[in-house]
């Protein structure tokens, strides 16, 4: 498509555009003028620079127009648009991708996802009833949803790769892993070979899913280093003693 010429009567209109940008803009925040672009066949936009604080890079754009022979222009949109190194808020999100761990307080609930890859159907229908509603009860322990092989994994990773797997500072430094301790108990299932639950009330993982090589120093299978006992030589108390100065 073929750039507009330039219309000399719209790139003339300088003042009216600043005009127009004055009565909407905050006093003194219209600065000076950046230049004109057409839009159209007689219809062009005229920039101010913005010099508000709170919209650095930002400019203000007035659209103006004339009629067809017209030698008068007039004022069709007035806006603040972005330049660009305009300060920019982030890139919006969807909110399962804004969600950190601790985001979820009291009262709040997040919305239902139909198709969710971690979940799938706790059963399929077979059409008998006695054998579908134990299938429920069974395998899905009375829920639509399960975790699916992909949410399992995703889990599992995110566990492992915590402050409760292997690699985390105090794993590192503990004298035996979980896998060896009295109050590790195994999970359930497909996550039984890899993870447990920490039971020891002193252990800071204590609630806490673990990895069965993860590990502190509360495991119930480990002692301190006990040092050897130092004989010493006992004080005895010469009463009779008496010290002699010059």
């Amino acid at each position: 498509m073929a750039t507009p010429k330039m219309d000399a009567v719209l790139a003339a209109a300088v003042d009216l555009a600043r005009e127009a940008a004055e009565s909407i803009a905050e006093d003194g925040t219209v600065g000076e003028h950046l230049g004109v672009t057409m839009d159209a066949d007689r219809l062009a936009t005229h920039y101010f620079d913005c010099t508000a604080r709170a919209y650095p890079g930002w400019r203000w754009a007035i659209t103006i127009a004339r009629a067809p022979r017209a030698r008068i222009a007039t004022v069709c949109e007035t806006n603040l648009v972005p330049g660009e190194d305009a300060l920019l808020s982030p890139e919006w999100l969807p909110y399962d991708q804004r969600l950190a761990p601790g985001d979820i307080g009291a009262g709040d609930v997040t919305p239902y996802v139909e198709e969710d890859p971690r979940l799938e159907p706790g059963f399929e229908a077979t059409g008998d009833e006695d054998v579908d509603e134990m299938a429920q009860w069974e395998l899905g322990l009375g829920r639509p949803r399960v975790l699916s092989a992909e949410g399992r994994d995703e889990a599992a990773q995110r566990w492992y790769d915590g402050e409760h797997g292997p690699q985390a500072a105090v794993a590192k430094e503990a004298p035996a892993p979980c896998s060896t301790c009295g109050f590790f108990v195994p999970m359930a299932g497909a996550l039984r070979s890899f993870f447990g639950v920490c039971a020891n009330a002193w252990s800071p993982s204590d609630g806490r899913v673990v990895s069965l090589d993860h590990g502190c120093g509360a495991h119930s299978e480990v002692d301190v280093v006990r040092p050897e006992p130092v004989a010493v030589e006992p004080v005895v108390l010469d009463e009779y003693a008496m010290d002699v100065y010059a």
